[in-house]
């Protein structure tokens, strides 16, 4: 492994990396061969999550191919120096900030999104010139496969490498044993500290996408059938296990009713009466995270769903209340597709449970009120989010993508990949046909000039 890294580290000192047409070039080949592979990617995912082909496309291949996309169009000007304004001190000069790549990045990928969420940021780091270390989840060994399958196909080792095996072992050993650039870390909070933890010793800046327990607030002047179906599929999609699923749901105490009927009536449209045996709806990752999901379904009343099969690691689209605040269900990110139902009749009650699980990675709101969408935005803190839809601005490349606080550490998507991946290097100019004297020593009667430049 040592070797390796340090393979890494004399090829981008090399400065092979650096030049345009070089990422340019592996941005393109990326895009091919994404393509080449698209079904046996799809089908990977569908053998590691029960992922459909257009769910596989959709969420995982499109997303990722509209990231290198975005380089390809945008790279020349995100490279190019940025021209910004002198302060009147350091007149006369010109200012210019530079984008330099960071170095041999690390990048490591949770099992919800396998593919995703390890080529998006990858592609930023192509883009922003460096090499690059990649860690799949062992979660996912088909997935996996394909990741190193396509990288050795069209990456030199000494460029971009995979390094397969228990994250636990593995990530720690490549931490402790080389000093990267910069860690881009994807997953629990949990891990997420580990990580960060580890790279502070050495002083790695990291970015970490972590999680949380994103609120759904659905207003009395929401529009509930259009809210049904957007809360649906972005609980559900992924048998619920997506970072920024609504986690739970605040419902005005009025609307109560029409909304749970919206919700029962929209998920039998989308999965039909047995979820079980549709090609749209997912199964859980493994038994460990399927046992803590049924030991959620023990901490409330079940008001629609509740069904599972082990065999099949299986559990039906689910809809609870009556649940504590203080339980596993309301303490915990569910990652699964349990929805907890809340009910409220001013804001102050619906904000008082948010806050007990601060900083959410996402935030959504239902209303046909612009008095009360905005309210809300000012009064939560979140790391992104939507007003009448739900994990849609995560598809948005003009979008910075983070969580705050408990949620996470820093941006991606678009050019603020690109910025993730670069460090902003500033230059000042001087001219030299003029050099005030004022500038330099001996001071003796030069304060006021002083005071006047720099004001």
């Amino acid at each position: 492994m040592t070797a390796i890294l340090n393979n890494i580290q004399q090829y981008f000192e090399s400065g092979a990396t650096k030049e345009y047409a070089f990422r340019k070039n592996k941005l393109q080949q990326l895009a091919s061969i994404i393509k080449k592979y698209e079904k046996e990617i799809s089908e990977a995912l569908y053998k590691d999550l029960g992922k459909s082909e257009a769910e596989s496309y959709a969420t995982e291949i499109a997303l990722v191919q509209m990231e290198i996309n975005f380089m390809l169009k945008n790279l020349k000007q995100l490279m190019k120096p940025k021209k910004v304004a002198t302060n009147f001190m350091n007149l006369p000069g010109s200012s210019k900030i530079y984008y330099d790549a960071l170095g041999v990045v690390l990048i490591i990928a949770p099992w919800n999104y396998p593919f995703q969420l390890l080529f998006t940021p990858l592609a930023g780091a192509i883009a922003g010139g460096n090499c690059a270390v990649v860690k799949p989840s062992e979660f996912t060994p088909h997935t996996s496969n394909v990741i190193e399958k396509i990288c050795s196909e069209i990456f030199e080792e000494n460029y971009i490498k995979v390094f397969q095996g228990d994250g636990a072992t593995v990530v720690s050993n490549l931490i402790n044993h080389f000093k990267f650039n910069h860690i881009f870390f994807t997953g629990s909070t949990t891990v997420g500290k580990a990580v960060y933890e580890m790279a502070a010793k050495q002083l790695i800046p990291v970015t970490l996408e972590l999680g949380g327990k994103s609120p759904c607030i659905i207003e009395d002047d929401a529009a509930i059938n259009i809210a049904a179906k957007r809360i649906v599929i972005g609980k559900f999609i992924n048998a619920g296990q997506t970072c920024i699923a609504p986690d739970y749901l605040l419902i005005h105490e009025k609307i109560k009713d029409d909304v749970l009927a919206a919700l029962k009536k929209t998920i039998t449209n989308f999965y039909t009466n047995n979820p079980s045996i549709s090609e749209d709806y997912g199964k859980i990752i493994n038994e460990k995270r399927f046992d803590t999901l049924i030991q959620y379904l023990q901490e409330g009343k079940i008001v629609f769903g509740g069904n599972f099969d082990k065999s099949k690691l299986y559990i039906e689209p689910t809809i609870i209340e009556n649940v504590a605040l203080n339980s596993s269900l309301m303490q915990e990110e569910i990652f699964g597709p349990i929805l907890p139902i809340f009910t409220f009749t001013t804001q102050e009650e619906a904000l008082k449970i948010i806050q007990q699980n601060p900083n959410p990675l996402a935030f959504y709101v239902f209303t046909s009120s612009a008095f009360k969408e905005k309210s809300w935005i000012e009064k939560v803190s979140f790391g992104g989010g939507c007003v009448n839809n739900t994990a849609y601005h995560f598809t948005n490349k003009y979008f910075p993508f983070g969580g705050i606080g408990n949620s996470g550490l820093g941006a991606y998507h678009g050019k603020n990949s690109f910025k993730t991946f670069t460090h902003a290097k500033p230059v000042l100019k001087t001219a030299t046909w003029f050099d005030p004297a004022v500038k330099y020593p001996p001071f003796k009667g030069k304060l006021k000039w002083m005071k006047w430049l720099l004001k």
